[in-house]
C-alpha cells in the first residue's frame, strides 16, 4: 500500500528531530506540496499509517518473565528498563518508551487527519457511503487503540489516582501547541466512546484480502474484551468475548498439538511463520513493528531453568506443554521462544542498511478466551471459567487427554485457598505461558500489583514493589520540557 505524505505538526508529542531514513517523515515537506485528501481512496491509503510501528514487547525486559542474561548485546536503555530507571536515550532509539510514545502519537495523528476530512468528502449513497463509514470506524478504532496502549504504559492502572495522557482528537494546527494530561479514568471514557462508535460501523468488506492487517470486526471485539477486562467491567468483557467466540470457542484457538504445528516445531523458521500466519483463525489482527525485540542476541530473556519450570508447572502430570518449544538459545544462560520471525527491510534494492521488523499479533482468540475465563471467575461463573480453560488445555498439552476439575485445581494450589483465588492462579499462569515475550505480562503485573525481583550481574537483586509508581513509565523529556506535561512522580 502506498503511503501519503501529509503535514502533521505535533511538535510537542512528536518532535521534529525524529527521522527514520526508510520512512517518510511528517515535517520535511513544504505545506504547499502536501497531498490533498479529497477522496476516499486517499483517506484509505493514509489510514495505513494509523497503526504504530513501535512494538510494546520492550515491556518484557521490565517484567518477571526475564532474568539477567549473559552474553547478549545490552544497550543503556536495556539496563535502565531492567532496573526500572527512567530511560534517557531519547526518542529515536527503537524499543524504548520514548519511541513508543512518539510513534504511537504519530499513528494517532494520521487517524485524526482522516476523521477531520471524512465529513467534507462528497459521497453518494450506497457503496461510497458504506466505505466512508468503514473508514471512519477504522480511524476511530486505531485512535482508541493507540491511546489505550499509551495510557496503560504511561499511566497507572485504571482505578488508581494519577494522570493519564493527552487524548488527541483533532489534527494539530498550532505551532508548539501545549497539551494537558487527562486522568486515566477520563482517557478510558474517551477510548470507550471511540471504541463503541467504531464497533458500530466497522465493515470487513473493503480490505481486499488484507483484513488481518486492519481493525476488522473480530479484532474490534477482541479490543473491547481487553478494554473491559482492564476496566474491571467483567459483565461487558464477557459480553464482547461471547460475541467473538460464539458457540465454538475452540475455532479461535490454534492447535499446537496438530500435525501442522508438530511438523513446524522442528524449525525455528517455519514455526513462527505458521504461528503468525493470517490464515489462522486465532490471529485476529497483525501489525508490522520496527523492532529488535524478536532477536535472541539482544537484551534480556527467560533464564533456562526458569523457563523449564514455568512450562513444567501444570496440573496435568506427565503431559507435555507444547508452548515450551521450539526455542532459540539466548546468550549463555537463557532461551527465547520462537514466536516471531526476525525480518529486515532494506532502504533500497541494493542497500545493505534498513530496519529490522517482525509481524506482531495484536489480538488473538486465545487472549479473548482467557479474558472471558477471568471475567467468569470474578462473576462467580466457575463452571464456565473452567470450560474455557479446558478448551485451551486440549490444544496445548500432548501425551494424553487433559481434564480440568475444580478438585484438581484445589489439590494443585492448596485446598485451603478460596475457589476464586484458585481459578485466578491458573488463569494468570496460562496467560503468562501463552503470551511470554509478546508484551502482555507487564500489564498483568500492573493490574494485580504483582512485585518483580530482578537479579543483577554481581549477584545482588533489585525489587519493584507491586504498587511502585515506576510502573507508570516516565513521560518523554521533550513532552515535559516543551509541551508542559507534568512528569510522573518518582
Amino acid at each position: 500500500m502506498q503511503k501519503i505524505k501529509t503535514i502533521l505538526n505535533f511538535r510537542v508529542l512528536i518532535p521534529a528531530l525524529i527521522m527514520l531514513s526508510s520512512c517518510n517523515t511528517f515535517l520535511d515537506e513544504d505545506p504547499d506540496n502536501r497531498v490533498t485528501l479529497d477522496n476516499l481512496e486517499k483517506a484509505s491509503q493514509l489510514l495505513v499509517n494509523a497503526y504504530s510501528i513501535a512494538s510494546p514487547n520492550f515491556t518484557e525486559w521490565m517484567s518477571d518473565n526475564v532474568q539477567f542474561t549473559q552474553g547478549t548485546n545490552k544497550r543503556l536503555s536495556h539496563q535502565q528498563m531492567y532496573t526500572w530507571e527512567d530511560v534517557t536515550t531519547g526518542p529515536t532509539e527503537q524499543d524504548t518508551p520514548d519511541f513508543f510514545w512518539f510513534q504511537t502519537y504519530a499513528a494517532i495523528s494520521h487517524a485524526n487527519e482522516v476523521l477531520a476530512i471524512l465529513d467534507e468528502l462528497p459521497v453518494e449513497d450506497g457503496e461510497d457511503r458504506a466505505r466512508k463509514d468503514a473508514l471512519e470506524a477504522e480511524a476511530l478504532l486505531t485512535r482508541a487503540y493507540g491511546h489505550f496502549m499509551l495510557v496503560n504504559m504511561f499511566g497507572l492502572h485504571f482505578g488508581e489516582s494519577g494522570d493519564g495522557i493527552p487524548y488527541i482528537k483533532t489534527p494539530e494546527t498550532t505551532f508548539l501547541k501545549t497539551y494537558e494530561r487527562r486522568s486515566v479514568r477520563r482517557v478510558y471514557d474517551d477510548i470507550e466512546e471511540d471504541l463503541l462508535d467504531g464497533l458500530e460501523k466497522v465493515d470487513d468488506s473493503f480490505y481486499n484480502n488484507s483484513g488481518k492487517y486492519h481493525f476488522n470486526r473480530n479484532a474490534a471485539l477482541a479490543f473491547a474484551s481487553r478494554f473491559y477486562l482492564f476496566k474491571r467491567d467483567f459483565i461487558r468483557c464477557k459480553e464482547y468475548s461471547d460475541a467473538l467466540l460464539g458457540s465454538n470457542p475452540g475455532a479461535f484457538v490454534r492447535d499446537l498439538t496438530s500435525q501442522d504445528f508438530q511438523l513446524a516445531s522442528s524449525s525455528v523458521t517455519e514455526y513462527p511463520r505458521l504461528y503468525t500466519s493470517p490464515e489462522l483463525a486465532a490471529n485476529l489482527m497483525l501489525m508490522r513493528k520496527i523492532s529488535l525485540t524478536q532477536r535472541p542476541d539482544f537484551a534480556y530473556g527467560p533464564e533456562s531453568n526458569f523457563y523449564s519450570s514455568l512450562f513444567g508447572a501444570s496440573i496435568f502430570g506427565g503431559l507435555t506443554d507444547e508452548r515450551e518449544n521450539p526455542a532459540f538459545v539466548k546468550g549463555l544462560n537463557a532461551v527465547f521462544p520462537a514466536r516471531y520471525e526476525s525480518l529486515f527491510e532494506r532502504s533500497s534494492l541494493n542497500s545493505s542498511v534498513g530496519f529490522p521488523y517482525y509481524i506482531h499479533i495484536a489480538f488473538t482468540g486465545e487472549e479473548v478466551l482467557l479474558n472471558r475465563a477471568e471475567a467468569n471467575a470474578f462473576l462467580g461463573n466457575l463452571s464456565q471459567s473452567i470450560a474455557d480453560l479446558q478448551v485451551l488445555s486440549e490444544k496445548r498439552f500432548s501425551g494424553g487427554t487433559p481434564t480440568i476439575t475444580l478438585e484438581d485445581l484445589r489439590s494443585f494450589y492448596g485446598s485451603s485457598d478460596d475457589v476464586n483465588n484458585v481459578l485466578s492462579y491458573i488463569i494468570f499462569l496460562e496467560r503468562r505461558k501463552e503470551f511470554i515475550i509478546q508484551g502482555m505480562r507487564w500489564f498483568d503485573l500492573k493490574r494485580y500489583f504483582i512485585p518483580v525481583v530482578h537479579d543483577l550481574e554481581d549477584g545482588s537483586t533489585v525489587t519493584l514493589q507491586g504498587d511502585d509508581l515506576r510502573k507508570a513509565l516516565q513521560i518523554p523529556k521533550s513532552a515535559i520540557d516543551v509541551g508542559g506535561l507534568e512528569p510522573n512522580p518518582r
